[in-house]
């Protein structure tokens, strides 16, 4: 195969795990769509419909580390073919559900463990097929995320509006198959050999690591914890930004446009972040990145208004969307291609973590105060953290003290 038949073939790659990070993650936080028509309808708590998704990134998290090593061994379809058939069933049988344990097994467990078959997986591959624009090509991947919130999460809108919650969760559940099954069969493994081009200001990896001293590490520790960090602030806000809209008077069909209009701006910063990562960087794009995200979700404990609003899920959409491929370019300029799938599967699990604080958080503290201060303010505390830990990243390779340290 030619080198140019190569590059090609990589895009449709990349354009295959959009779709699956699109479908994947948008179908799990299409819950904070879903939230309140479920708990008026069955009457359960907002705390207990949220710990639907506190367990879907718990799940996740374990579960994509187990994924990313599955799929440096076995090959990546496999994986993202078991993880498409997971995620509609976990719909399909959401939809059924009668009882509010049922709906969190449905629901938090298998959709989370699926979830988690489809990020680190084609992140680690995009990168391996995609030489020259690697910060791009993981951030497209990436970018599905961000176009989620204009396509699942209205849909599930219009479709709870003209039916209900279950008949809603059952159609994305169906489609869910009918694309994400199709979509695992375009992907290939990256050829072999091939020469690799190191970004700009990245130091090549100049030993073959193993897992055991990958994950020993200060390097791993840090980005793990930075991308917790990170993680953990943004994922509340993200959750209950339509609740909290709705609570400031928002109708709820125009409160799902401000979480749309965030998902839409994530979109935009995937692809800018990416563009000055392979210029400038993925480090200091990375810290700036997380700065304005932190005063983002300080900015929201002043908003109240529709305009406010869009104008504030624009930045913070940007902020938020654009600083999540980067861990994965760190990841994969220091730790090389090799083991990258399951190194960044291990930091994406810490990283589900954070994301599984946010909405039993949010929905605890709406709850206990009838509302959302001091999420927002908690939320910005830990942003500020993301920020102190990313800056203490070190990208200077010192192979004879880190692989030393491992082996002690």
């Amino acid at each position: 195969m030619s080198k140019a038949a190569r590059f090609d073939y990589g895009w449709v790659v990349v354009g295959a795990g959009a779709l699956m990070t699109c479908v994947g993650f948008g179908t799990m936080l299409s819950l904070a769509v879903f939230l309140q028509p479920i708990s008026d309808a069955m009457g359960w708590s907002r705390a207990g419909v949220s710990a639907a998704a506190t367990l879907d990134f718990l799940c996740m998290g374990f579960a994509a580390f187990a994924w990313g090593a599955l799929s440096d061994r076995f090959g990546t379809r496999i994986v993202v073919l078991a993880g498409s058939l997971l995620l509609g069933l976990g719909l399909v049988t959401a939809s059924y559900a009668q009882t509010l344990w049922q709906f969190q097994l449905c629901f938090g467990v298998l959709i989370g463990i699926a979830a988690g078959s489809f990020y680190a997986p084609m992140m680690a591959l995009a990168s391996a097929w995609i030489d020259k624009h690697r910060s791009l090509a993981v951030a497209l991947v990436s970018a599905g995320m961000g176009v989620s919130p204009v396509t699942v999460a209205p849909s599930a809108s219009w479709l709870i509006t003209a039916y209900d919650w279950r008949f809603a969760m059952l159609v994305i559940g169906i489609a869910a198959w009918a694309l994400l099954i199709p979509a695992s069969f375009l992907v290939r493994p990256a050829p072999q050999g091939t020469n690799v081009a190191i970004p700009a200001g990245a130091s090549a990896p100049q030993t073959e690591w193993t897992v055991a001293q990958a994950l020993r590490t200060p390097q791993f520790i840090t980005l793990a914890l930075a991308h917790f960090a990170c993680c953990a602030a943004h994922s509340g806000p993200i959750f209950h930004m339509v609740s909290y809209a709705m609570v400031c008077g928002i109708a709820p069909l125009t409160a799902v446009t401000v979480y749309s209009l965030a998902g839409f701006s994530g979109l935009g910063g995937r692809l800018l972040l990416g563009v000055l990562a392979d210029r400038l960087g993925a480090k200091p794009v990375l810290v700036g990145g997380l700065l304005v995200q932190a005063l983002s979700i300080a900015t929201y404990l002043a908003v109240a208004q529709l305009g406010e609003f869009y104008a504030l899920s624009v930045v913070f959409g940007l902020a938020y969307g654009g600083v999540m491929p980067l861990y994965a370019v760190l990841v994969r300029e220091f730790f090389g291609a090799r083991i990258m799938g399951t190194v960044f599967g291990a930091v994406s699990a810490f990283a589900s973590l954070g994301m599984a604080l946010g909405p039993w958080a949010g929905g605890y503290v709406f709850d206990t105060f009838h509302g959302y201060t001091w999420l927002h303010a908690g939320s910005f505390a830990i942003g500020l953290a993301a920020v102190a830990v990313a800056l203490s990243f070190s990208t200077k390779r010192r192979p004879s003290l880190d692989l030393g340290r491992a082996a002690a």
